[in-house]
């Protein structure tokens, strides 16, 4: 029964959001319609606002006020934290620190709504509820900066994995005859990928103005990535001392083709202990029904 309630809950929001939703886009149409006309004139500040979409006039409020209420409540040094993490994990395209802290101020204050869900709605018993609301609770709380951390560790990950490759298109392109820069901009383009776009986005800030040193520099600063950061140094202590850049390259691309090889044998050696767990709880359970369900019969059956 209190499934069938939450449907009918469901499916009337629903109908009430389309409704809402197809008279909101009606009117926004009407109001680009005029704005269009000829000689058409705002009378007004009221009219002024109407022609702002809904979003600016109603959400953009209460999210200014929850962002403002997320930044007051923050500690000091964790938008900081989570800025430079979002500059590790990329920047995804509409997703900043102001959104993410009003998500987990959202996730924080749910905890008041999970307990009379599970109690009343779905008639769990109290300690169940009660669980089940703490770990949903947390989980709301905490699964913004375990997708963050996850997508820096992807991406750290994959630019590891790409380095090899790029140095050694690198080490034919300047043995060809290349420049560094301009080697770099092809390798980038034939490789891409998340370390191809912070390489082009190094020689950009080089063509305006800005000196090797400093965009290696930058550069290690938006990715920290170990193996790409002992490239940079090899590189500004090239720069420093004069090294022959194709024989620095050349070591470089021989050490990182070991450290991937490495890192792939690391990762095969943690392979039986993340198997332990559902070889465990899993797949043995199974398989000693199969195998001594059937003794447990003939057992219980000899016995009586």
């Amino acid at each position: 029964m209190p499934f069938v309630i939450a449907g009918v809950i469901a499916v009337a929001i629903l109908i009430l959001a389309l409704v809402g939703t197809s008279a909101v886009a009606e009117k926004a149409e009407v109001r680009e319609s005029l704005r269009r006309l000829e000689g058409y004139q705002i009378q007004g500040v009221r009219d002024q606002e109407m022609l702002a979409p809904i979003s600016e006039r109603v959400l953009s409020p209460v999210v200014n006020g929850l962002t403002g209420l997320a930044h007051k409540y923050t500690p000091v040094g964790y938008t900081e934290g989570l800025r430079h993490k979002l500059v590790l994990s990329g920047g995804k395209p509409g997703l900043d620190v102001d959104q993410l802290l009003v998500i987990k101020l959202l996730g924080l204050c749910s905890g008041v709504l999970w307990f009379p869900l599970f109690f009343l709605l779905f008639s769990l018993p109290a300690f169940f509820a009660f669980i089940a609301s703490i770990g949903l609770w947390v989980a709301s709380f905490l699964l913004p900066d375990v997708l963050v951390n996850r997508a820096v560790a992807e991406r750290k990950h994959e630019m590891a994995v790409q380095l090899p490759d790029i140095l050694d298109l690198l080490v034919i392109s300047v043995e060809a005859g290349l420049g560094f820069e301009q080697a770099l901009d092809r390798t980038a383009t034939a490789v891409p990928g998340a370390l191809a776009d912070e390489f082009n986005r190094m020689l950009q800030e080089m063509r305006i103005g800005s000196s090797r040193s400093d965009s290696l520099r930058a550069l290690d600063q938006r990715t920290d990535v170990p193996e790409l950061r002992s490239f940079i140094l090899a590189m500004l202590q090239a720069d420093t001392f004069g090294v022959s850049i194709s024989r620095l390259l050349r070591a470089q691309a021989t050490e990182m083709r070991i450290r991937r090889r490495l890192r792939a044998q690391e990762q095969a050696q943690k392979a039986p202990v993340k198997m332990l767990f559902p070889l465990v709880f899993c797949i043995f359970p199974s398989v000693f029904v199969i195998i001594l369900g059937p003794a447990m019969i003939q057992i219980t059956k000899s016995l009586k």
